[in-house]
């Protein structure tokens, strides 16, 4: 019979930030990312070889917190440019009802 884990494990922000109900927070977002890649890697079955991987150091904290702003700018750039490309009719776009 496999060992109930859910008593050792750190909880979700979903469950523990009733904002994340609503609209979160760019930082609120941030942290739940952080959470699903470090509680999916933990998954994995190696966990202990990426700790030992990544080190104590925060190089790697400060890198994905750096790559992640970058991409979301990035993105926000790229919805611009979708917009803009909608509102000159150079793009077809279709709204569902209800949306």
């Amino acid at each position: 019979m496999a060992k109930d884990k859910k008593s050792s494990e750190k909880p979700s922000p979903i469950e523990t930030s009733p904002s994340l109900q609503s609209h979160p927070t760019r930082e609120e977002l941030y942290a739940l990312c952080g959470w699903t890649l470090a509680h999916a890697h933990a998954r994995s079955g190696e966990p202990a070889k990426i700790s030992g991987y990544l080190g104590k150091s925060d190089k790697f904290d400060k890198a994905i917190a750096e790559f992640s702003i970058a991409y979301a700018d990035q993105s926000e750039r790229d919805h611009e440019v979708l917009l803009q490309a909608a509102r000159a009719g150079t793009l077809e776009v279709f709204v569902e009802e209800g949306q």
